[in-house]
C-alpha cells in the first residue's frame, strides 16, 4: 500500500539528530517520529525560536526524510501518576521537575503537553504520541480489596487533568494519540473504552496502536484495531515474544529487560510473537494510511542491525491493494 515507515527516535536520543537522519536515510525509512527529548524536538524551543523550527524541517528535508507526529511519552507519564518520584525525575526535563513536589510535577507535566501541541501544529504536524499516566495503576492487582468509587475517581482524575490539555489539541489542529500502555489509564481493551467514555469520546483524543503490549497481556491486537477503528491515529510498529514455561512469569517478576527469566520481552520486528500480516491486513480494511513507525526495542540485538532489519521483514506485508476483486472475471460474456 506504500504507507510511509518512518523510525520513532525515542530509543535514539542518546545521538544528535543529524546522526539518526543519516542512519534513517540509510536504512531505507520515509521519515521520523521525533521524540521530545534529547535533542530531537525541544517543545520549549519550538515556541519560543521560530528558527528552530525552521531549522528542524530543514534538516529533515536535508536527508530526504519527513515528520508526521512528535511523541511526548515521557513527559505525559507525568501528568496523572499517583506516584512521582525518582523514576520520574530520572525521565523529566529539570524544569517540569522543577523542586519535585508531586502536584506541581503534575502541573508542569500538563502544561508543557499543552505545549506540545501548539509546537506540533508549529512543526507541521497534527498528531501527538504519549502517555498519560494513571492515578490507579497501582490498584491493577486489585488487593487490598478496591472499591469501585476509587477506580472511578481515576478516570474523573484523568478527564480532569486531561480536559484542559485536549481544548489545546482542539485549537491547533491537533490529535493526542495515547499509547494502549500498562501503567496508563487505558492499557488494555476495556479499559481503553472506560478512558474514552471518561473525555466523552472527543475527537482530540485517539489511540496510537503498540501491539508488543497485547502479545503479553493475551489480548487480540487485530480485533482492537477493528473495534477501535475511528480512533487509531497513529501505529508504531514494537514487537514482544512471551515465555511463560512454568517459571517466567507474565508481570516480569521486577527484572531487568533481557533476562532469561522473565516472561516476555521485547525484540525486533520479526522475532516475535505479533502476527504482524494479519495487522496489516486489518490497517488495509479499516483504511489507515498514515505512517507505520518502528519502535525499536530489543534487549538481545543491536539497534543498527535491529532498525533496517525491522523496516524489511514490515514492508513485506505492505501490500497494495487489488485494482479489481479477484472474483471479478468469473462473469463477463458467456457467449460459446
Amino acid at each position: 500500500m506504500s504507507r510511509p515507515f518512518t523510525l520513532f527516535t525515542g530509543q535514539w536520543a542518546d545521538l544528535p539528530l543529524e546522526e539518526v537522519c543519516g542512519l534513517a536515510r540509510n536504512f531505507g525509512y520515509d521519515g521520523l517520529e521525533l521524540a521530545c527529548w534529547g535533542d530531537h524536538f525541544e517543545v520549549d524551543r519550538a515556541l519560543e525560536d521560530q528558527d528552530y523550527v525552521r531549522g528542524r524541517r530543514e534538516l529533515l528535508a536535508r536527508y530526504g526524510l519527513r515528520c508526521w507526529a512528535i511523541s511526548n511519552h515521557l513527559v505525559g507519564q507525568a501528568v496523572c501518576d499517583r506516584l512521582i518520584d525518582e523514576r520520574h525525575q530520572a525521565i523529566l526535563p529539570g524544569r517540569i521537575w522543577g523542586d519535585g513536589d508531586p502536584e506541581g510535577v503534575r502541573r508542569r507535566a500538563a502544561a508543557e503537553m499543552a505545549d506540545t501541541a501548539r509546537a506540533a501544529a508549529a512543526l507541521g504536524v497534527d498528531t501527538v504520541i504519549g502517555f498519560t499516566g494513571s492515578s490507579i495503576w497501582h490498584l491493577v492487582a486489585m488487593f487490598p480489596p478496591v472499591p469501585p468509587e476509587m477506580v472511578e475517581r481515576g478516570y474523573a482524575d484523568f478527564a480532569e487533568r486531561w480536559g484542559p490539555i485536549l481544548d489545546v489539541f482542539d485549537a491547533e489542529g491537533v490529535r493526542f494519540a495515547h499509547e494502549v500502555h500498562p501503567g496508563e489509564i487505558a492499557y488494555d481493551y476495556w479499559t481503553t473504552h472506560r478512558a474514552l467514555e471518561a473525555v466523552d469520546h472527543r475527537p482530540a483524543f485517539g489511540l496510537n496502536f503498540d501491539p508488543s503490549h497485547f502479545v503479553w497481556q493475551d489480548l487480540d491486537p487485530v480485533g482492537f484495531l477493528y473495534d477501535f477503528r475511528d480512533r487509531i491515529y497513529h501505529v508504531d510498529c514494537k514487537e514482544a515474544r512471551k515465555r511463560l514455561d512454568g517459571r517466567n512469569g507474565r508481570l516480569g517478576s521486577h527484572l531487568p529487560w533481557g533476562d532469561p527469566r522473565r516472561g516476555w520481552d521485547f525484540v525486533s520486528a520479526g522475532h516475535g510473537d505479533v502476527p504482524w500480516e494479519d495487522v496489516f491486513r486489518m490497517l488495509s480494511s479499516i483504511g489507515y494510511d498514515g505512517p507505520v513507525s518502528v519502535e525499536w526495542e530489543d534487549p538481545g540485538m543491536s539497534r543498527l542491525q535491529g532498525a533496517p532489519e525491522a523496516l524489511r521483514a514490515l514492508k513485506r506485508f505492505d501490500f497494495e491493494p487489488p485494482t479489481a476483486s479477484f472474483d471479478a472475471a468469473f462473469g463477463g460474456d458467456r457467449r460459446s
